[in-house]
């Protein structure tokens, strides 16, 4: 059975079959008006919602993402363990180091799956709404920069949090720039002018990304060490 999970074949009939239901499911997903909630809740909490004749491919797909890393787990291990006398530590380990980074960013899809969500709602000057961590958000100014010809140019919003009643914070939101509080991202994304100004406003919740982001430095680091390994590797016999 262990020689399952080490076998790099097992890993490619795995990825293989993963690919399959991904693929079905995209031209499955346009078909179906359900899948539009997708968009503005945690995916678990989607699926334990609707059939299971419309979600058994991403059930199935979980199912493979989870074999899929077990098999790199055991894989990393078995490199590890077999190659612990090698000279040249650091070019057996820069593949485990990617596997690792693959892990951290699947573990942040897990967690995104199970605490994300996504609202889009509208603000205007003196507007207010409750956040999902039971604060408050005020905008006491909604601002625009307009250019000669009449179009928006730059946008912003200025923001203050209550909880109970108690002014806790204050922010400035800029296309760029969201205001982040206890996890929850305030995102200003434009501004209708019109009769007055008001904002488009994205709240959303991604618990993942910052696992996401360690996965994908660890990542990066392993394949740019292991390349770098190989080229010296390979400059050493035409030096000699």
């Amino acid at each position: 059975m262990m020689q399952i999970f080490i076998s790099v074949r097992t890993a490619m009939w795995l990825t293989a079959a993963l690919i399959c239901l991904l693929l079905y499911g995209s031209f499955v997903m346009p078909s179906h008006e359900e899948f539009l909630g997708l968009h503005t809740v945690a995916l678990f909490d989607w699926m334990r919602e609707m059939p299971v004749s419309i979600t058994w491919w991403l059930w199935s797909s979980i199912a493979l993402l989870a074999l899929l890393s077990a098999n790199t787990i055991v894989c990393s291990f078995d490199s590890i363990f077999r190659k612990k006398e090698a000279r040249k530590w650091l070019l057996v380990i820069s593949p485990q180091v990617m596997h690792v980074g693959f892990l951290l960013i699947l573990l942040a899809h897990l967690l995104s799956s199970y605490g994300s969500f996504k609202a889009i709602t509208f603000a205007y000057r003196d507007s207010a709404f409750m956040l999902p961590n039971n604060l408050e958000v005020r905008f006491s100014q909604v601002d625009a920069a307009v250019d000669a010809a009449g179009y928006v140019t730059d946008w912003s919003a200025d923001v203050e949090y209550f909880k109970n009643g108690v002014s806790v914070a204050r922010d400035r939101i800029l296309p760029n720039k969201p205001s982040l509080r206890d996890g929850i991202g305030v995102y200003i994304k434009t501004v209708k002018m019109s009769p007055f100004p008001v904002a488009m406003i994205e709240v959303s919740r991604e618990p993942g990304a910052p696992w996401a982001l360690a996965g994908s430095v660890l990542f990066l680091a392993g394949m740019v060490s292991l390349l770098a390994f190989k080229i010296t590797r390979e400059d050493e016999p035409a030096r000699g």
